[in-house]
């Protein structure tokens, strides 16, 4: 995706395409004691072509100072801190899933430092949305999907109503999830609209009737709910809908390792999940 909610992975790094490929790629990890973390932690303990090279967790963390590899049962060196400079020193990538406030700070010192980031932090406003580069969503199949509903709403535009429907676990803070606010940037994009001009974000009461062009976001919040994620078309006589639904938050973790991986040889440039796996082109028509 290009537009405000473009992106999966900024290169700003060091190691360029004369890194020997049998070189571990030092992961450093923020939000290393979250739910999120320790999945990742974990990912990259499995992985023979990563190696955790630091972990970092809010200045308020109990776990500072702790082995951050301590929950798997092993211990390798590498402690919790909040240290942000001494941490990133010497690493090739930032695996980023915390909050808006703390990514931001992250960015300017991956910038500074020459550290590749990849973000997958949401809730963002407008604002943290053009200063930053990031992605909606990390699952690799939710990439597939976001192309999938890109072909189909310029294939269907013109006659059905579209709605995005998304689930998520009682905790989550942020409305409607990022995913979903990216799924309605393609989607206003393949009409050649703005989110901002046709995206529907409340009705109550006595509405009117539906907007044509409009898109519609409906949301849920309870339980333990990963992720849920559907784009609906509503047309006459039939209903066409594209779904995705998270089962673990590993699909999360898979995605930015390969995100990781993808940033290996390139020394600058920003990317998104399409170019990571490779969908940027696909069904792009070209003109005469």
């Amino acid at each position: 995706m290009t537009a405000n909610l473009p992106a999966a992975a900024a290169a700003n790094g060091r190691n360029g395409p004369d890194a020997p490929a049998e070189t571990p790629l030092r992961i450093v990890i923020a939000g290393a004691t979250g739910r999120m973390g320790r999945m990742l932690i974990e990912a990259v303990e499995h992985a023979p072509d990563l190696a955790l090279h630091g972990a970092l967790d809010r200045a308020d963390s109990p776990a500072l100072g702790s082995d951050a590899t301590a929950f798997l049962g092993v211990a390798r060196g590498v402690p919790v801190t909040a240290d942000l400079d001494t941490t990133l020193a010497g690493a090739d990538v930032l695996i980023d899933f915390t909050l808006p406030a703390g990514t931001l700070a992250h960015v300017a010192a991956c910038r500074r430092l020459g550290v590749r980031h990849v973000i997958g932090t949401t809730g963002f406003d407008a604002e943290g949305r053009a200063a930053i580069v990031f992605a909606p969503n990390m699952g690799i199949g939710v990439n597939v999907v976001l192309k999938l509903v890109e072909l189909a709403t310029r294939a269907l535009s013109k006659d059905y109503d579209i709605e995005v429907i998304e689930a998520h676990h009682r905790m989550k803070v942020d409305a409607p999830s990022g995913t979903a606010i990216g799924l309605g940037e393609v989607i206003a994009r393949a009409l050649g609209q703005s989110l901002d001009d046709i995206g529907v974000f409340e009705r109550h009461g006595h509405t009117g009737a539906r907007e044509d062009g409009s898109i519609g976001f409906s949301v849920i919040r309870g339980g333990d709910i990963i992720g849920d994620h559907t784009v609906l078309y509503a047309g006459t006589g039939e209903r066409i809908e594209i779904t995705h639904r998270s089962g673990s938050r590993e699909i999360y973790a898979k995605g930015a390792l390969r995100a990781a991986r993808f940033l290996r040889n390139r020394r600058t440039g920003l990317f998104d999940m399409q170019a990571v796996l490779g969908l940027d082109q696909l069904g792009q028509t070209t003109s005469e």
